[in-house]
């Protein structure tokens, strides 16, 4: 079950003509709610600020968001302690057609669901994963950005959608690792952090952000560079990272395989110090 707001009101559908069901025209931010508070809020409105100045829609305002967000939390059957919010802001109706000007009034959906927390022994143990086929298009306007269209996404997880593993790596034509479908990938050699350039293609995640920050900040060298396929064979340690989750080890992609090794289990632990519950 799921709760859908639009101006304060609950809602089941929306108009056909809108921009963001007709051409995916619009952004959106996946939140973690925890114990009622939103999560890494001002990481989720730094992107959404960035994303729509790329899309040329004017961003609202953090105080109608913030209120709108509460708003539908209050209203919401779900469990305030542990759930996910999703906020939509899309460009709208107008005229039929992809050219527009820029958008001054985008339409705004929040919306509440349940969440469920992955089992305490994927944090210890580690996840097995697959390395998807399906590419991602590289040199894209909106690369780093989480708009509406997800269609190399949905491709890809469907790879993996009846064989059980709990993620998918994606790359690009060149066979660079990019990201997961629903994550981004880091990795470790001799203790080091690296994670792939998102620049041309993928979704700059907060949790990757909070990740790389809060990393640095701790002392450990952590590094945004490009990551080939051939190269996973010698690489020490591989994490993911996802706003609901916070970070999860890897065990296993396709024939490879790693530890869930000390430099994962710090940032874990560094994590879970900062407000990260599902790390410990």
């Amino acid at each position: 079950m799921s709760d859908w707001f639009l101006k304060g009101e609950p809602v089941e559908q929306i108009v056909v003509s809108d921009r963001g069901f007709q051409y995916g025209d619009g952004l959106f931010e996946t939140i973690a709610i925890r114990n009622g508070q939103a999560r890494l809020w001002q990481y989720h409105m730094d992107r959404l600020t960035r994303g729509c100045a790329v899309l040329g829609i004017k961003m609202p305002s953090e105080a109608e968001l913030s209120s709108g967000l509460e708003q539908a939390l209050r209203q919401s059957q779900a469990l305030l302690a542990y759930c996910v919010a999703k906020i939509i802001v899309s460009a709208g109706t107008g005229v039929r057609g992809y050219g527009r000007k820029m958008v001054d009034s985008p339409t705004i959906l929040f919306g509440i669901f349940p969440a469920y927390p992955p089992p305490v022994e994927s944090y210890h143990e580690g996840l097995a994963i697959t390395l998807c086929k399906t590419r991602l298009a590289s040199s894209s306007p909106v690369a780093g950005l989480k708009t509406l269209n997800r269609l190399e996404q949905v491709l890809a997880r469907s790879e993996f959608v009846d064989t059980g593993e709990f993620e998918g790596l994606t790359m690009d034509a060149d066979d660079n690792i990019i990201c997961g479908t629903m994550s981004n990938v880091f990795f470790v050699t001799n203790n080091v952090i690296s994670t792939p350039s998102l620049d041309r293609c993928g979704v700059e995640g907060v949790m990757r952000r909070h990740v790389i920050e809060t990393s640095k900040e701790q002392g450990i060298d952590t590094f945004v560079q490009p990551l080939h396929l051939s190269q996973l064979e010698n690489i020490d340690e591989v994490f993911l990272s996802n706003s609901q989750f916070g970070v999860m080890p890897v065990r296993s992609c396709a024939d490879m395989r790693w530890s869930v090794g000390h430099t994962t289990r710090r940032v874990m632990s560094i994590l879970a110090e900062n407000g990260i519950t599902e790390c410990r």
